[in-house]
């Protein structure tokens, strides 16, 4: 019958490497918060200098915008409210834990404890970093997409006049002339030299 007796004894390496991890599990969680809090100042000056100084700028006004596009650009700040929203919260509950009350039927020893606690910030930490650069990429794609969108055309009108006829989207109306909007820029139009005015869909190519 087999008989089990004590072990060898523990050798000097063993009480190190058993010194060892221990002190990287009591370091574990101070330096992932310290890593998440690092984080979230780097990321959140990031997005202060987006949206607070402006260094991106487009069309001041995405109803400039041809109307798809227009939409594209709010859909696109509406997913990078949402991603920048998620990520910040992520980043906040890895630097500074989860606001729970843990039950006393389920306190577990402080070691253990901080070693999960410490893997759940790392989690949250990695996806907050995932979702706050995703929201800075879908800020930057709606801004670049109100510089390259193609601009909203109002309504098309052709001037007729005895020099010859220009079509084109209206851009303001002023006393006695009509600035359009043609393949060669802004044209100004006087009024009082036009023979007939006439709204068409689309100018001519």
């Amino acid at each position: 019958m087999p008989t089990v007796g004590p072990g060898d004894g523990a050798a000097p390496a063993d009480l190190r490497a058993a010194q060892e991890r221990g002190r990287l599990l009591d370091a574990e969680l101070p330096r992932v918060r310290e890593t998440a809090m690092a984080w979230r100042n780097a990321l959140g000056a990031l997005l202060a200098g987006l949206i607070g100084f402006s260094l991106v700028r487009g069309r001041s006004d995405v109803g400039q915008l041809a109307e798809p596009w227009a939409l594209t650009v709010g859909v696109l700040l509406l997913l990078a409210l949402i991603a920048g929203l998620t990520g910040a919260l992520l980043l906040v509950r890895a630097a500074h834990g989860r606001p729970t009350v843990v039950p006393m039927s389920a306190v577990e020893s402080r070691t253990v404890a901080d070693h999960l606690e410490a893997r759940s910030a790392a989690a949250a930490l990695r996806r907050g970093i995932v979702l706050t650069l995703l929201c800075v990429g879908l800020l930057v794609t709606a801004v670049a997409t109100t510089w390259y969108g193609p601009p909203h055309k109002g309504p098309a009108i052709r001037v007729d006049s005895p020099s010859g006829s220009v079509c084109g989207s209206v851009v303001r109306l002023d006393a006695g002339t009509v600035v359009l909007e043609t393949k060669m820029g802004e044209v100004r139009v006087a009024l009082d030299h036009a023979s007939a005015l006439s709204p068409v869909e689309a100018c001519p190519p």
